[in-house]
């Protein structure tokens, strides 16, 4: 066996999903053994579990496995930090992605005792982004894992202290303090906390779509769009302002763009619409829906063929993009919050202009905030604004 982790499971298995998602947010290289696709694998999986089917079966290469394992299960085995050293901080940062770790930086140059709590990987949607070509001072572009490993080596260089995997249950005052309570159990206490814990993409759900993220679904056109340059045909999931946007975008690259959307008209702004509608590479499908997504025949693991609903009528197509790029909205991380600090209709949190929550002490910075522009320079541009403001709160306090 060689050195890196062996994940054996099925397509069709969630939990298998989930272990893989946990893997690749953490960074951690794995091997992935579809046991309908592969003749060993099947007999390793019963060899491992006394004879048992049980999937997802995790091969580690000190030769011991874990067989359905949880999440916390898998980062204590590969050994991710989840207790931190303290109890008492001067500012937690709920978030590990670049608002955060960009807080954390100045937080702790300004010699503040900083902690980060982060429930996936640490680097957020950059550190799990194929290439980076539109942010400042690369003009090569950078993959989004390196970029995310500098700025949190950047932290580290500074003392900033990080636990990953480890997800927040709870946020609120306690006294002068910010309680954080975690899903270990573990309580922590902090003079002042950031919540940078971003959005999540949302997703069709439909079947398919799962294994074929990075592998011809995307999220991001300036991110991904540059590697479709030749190709035929992209589809942008979205008549909104940002499937539009971002569909004008990918013209540049392809032949033609296909904008699918499920309502029976556009719903984005007048001037996109018009722009949209008049450009001769794109092509507009209302009241078409996602039902499926498939492979490719050969073997590639790269999406093949995009099966359509008309709403109307329930008549299927297939279309064959060399990529599909997915633009329905993006959820706010703000689960642990409701109750706990002020949120607006798209539950995305609520700011002054001092990037404090209605709960003095507790801010929030980055694609959670209401009324941010979810762009990777820009989350770093108000990680560095709220540290700002926080270092004045705290001095404020001090002198009351």
């Amino acid at each position: 066996m060689n050195g890196i982790i062996q994940v054996y499971g099925a397509s069709w298995c969630p939990d298998c999903r989930r272990a893989k998602r946990f893997l690749g947010d953490q960074r951690v290289p794995f091997e992935w053994h579809d046991i309908d696709q592969d003749p060993q694998g099947p007999k390793v999986v019963q060899d491992r579990n006394n004879g048992n089917n049980i999937i997802p079966t995790i091969v580690f290469p000190d030769g011991s496995h874990l067989a359905e394992p949880t999440n916390e299960e898998l980062a204590e085995k590969i050994g991710l930090d989840r207790m931190a050293m303290m109890h008492v901080y001067d500012l937690i940062v709920i978030g590990g992605g670049p608002a955060g770790l960009t807080t954390s930086i100045y937080a702790a140059r300004e010699n503040l005792q900083t902690l980060i709590i982060d429930s996936k990987g640490l680097g957020g949607q950059a550190g799990v982004t194929e290439r980076l070509d539109n942010y400042p001072g690369f003009p090569e572009g950078i993959g989004g894992a390196e970029l995310a490993d500098r700025i949190v080596k950047q932290a580290q260089r500074y003392g900033v202290e990080m636990l990953q995997a480890v997800s927040v249950q709870t946020l609120k005052p306690d006294g002068s303090r910010i309680d954080v309570e975690t899903s270990t159990g573990d309580h922590y206490h902090a003079r002042a906390a950031l919540v940078a814990t971003g959005s999540s993409y949302r997703r069709t759900n439909v079947p398919g779509e799962e294994d074929l993220i990075g592998a011809g679904i995307h999220f991001c056109a300036t991110c991904d769009g540059p590697f479709y340059k030749g190709s035929k045909e992209l589809l942008v999931l979205g008549g909104g302002n940002s499937g539009l946007e971002e569909g004008l975008f990918l013209t540049q690259f392809t032949d033609k763009v296909t904008i699918v959307e499920r309502g029976d008209r556009l719903v984005a702004n007048r001037f996109l619409q018009d722009k949209v509608l008049m450009h001769k590479q794109m092509e507009v499908l209302l009241s078409h829906a996602v039902k499926e997504f498939r492979p490719k025949d050969d073997g590639s693991g790269k999406l093949g063929v995009v099966i359509l609903e008309d709403r109307a009528t329930s008549e299927t197509k297939e279309l064959h993009p060399a990529g599909c790029f997915v633009f329905i909205g993006q959820d706010p991380n703000t689960g642990f919050l409701q109750g706990a600090v002020e949120l607006d209709a798209g539950r995305f949190v609520s700011t002054d202009t001092g990037f404090m929550t209605n709960v003095t002490g507790v801010f929030a910075a980055g694609d959670v905030r209401a009324g941010s522009t979810k762009q990777l320079a820009s989350a770093v541009g108000e990680g560095a604004a709220a540290a700002i403001c926080i270092r004045g709160y705290l001095d404020k306090q001090e002198r009351s």
